[in-house]
């Protein structure tokens, strides 16, 4: 294994390590009880990880939220956490390509509304419409937080030197 990919491995277990520390601190959203602050460290790695590793990074807290929440959804934390992979992916894809506008809605888009979307067919209608508003909400402050962040880490990793 070459020292890159072992790099990006550590890193990915690091921030994944904070994604489980920020599923410690509740978001006291109402419907849904997994609201946590676990994906602001993954969106953070978009500066410094390949968009394979931050997006596992992100499915990785999102399973740390699940087990720290008592998995109230059973299983179906897995699908979060594919969805939560999915999602910090495109993110750091569009980070890489500058879009730094369209990055913050489609999160807020994709993990408000459309990550809750099968449960619409699995759980039932009432629980999707009662879910957007509580995502919507823990998805704003995990953006809101990262936004905060990044610009300093940016500046730390481009003064250390590091690539992704």
């Amino acid at each position: 294994m070459d020292k890159t990919k072992l790099r990006f491995i550590i890193l990915t277990a690091l921030i994944a390590a904070m994604c489980a520390i920020g599923s410690f601190i509740k978001i006291p959203v109402g419907v849904v009880a997994t609201a946590a602050l676990d994906s602001a460290p993954a969106f953070i790695s978009a500066i410094f990880l390949p968009p394979i590793f931050a997006g596992a990074a992100g499915a990785l807290g999102h399973i740390a939220t699940g087990l720290t929440s008592g998995f109230p959804l059973g299983v179906f934390h897995i699908i979060i956490a594919v969805e939560m992979f999915i999602i910090v992916a495109i993110f750091a894809v569009m980070h890489r390509k500058g879009l730094h506008i369209s990055k913050w809605i489609f999160v807020v888009i994709g993990n408000g509304v459309i990550a809750p979307l099968p449960f619409y067919f699995l759980i039932s209608p009432a629980f999707y419409i009662g879910s957007i508003a509580s995502l919507s909400i823990a998805t704003f402050v995990n953006c809101l937080i990262a936004i905060v962040v990044m610009p300093v880490i940016k500046n730390v990793v481009q003064r250390v030197g590091v690539n992704a």
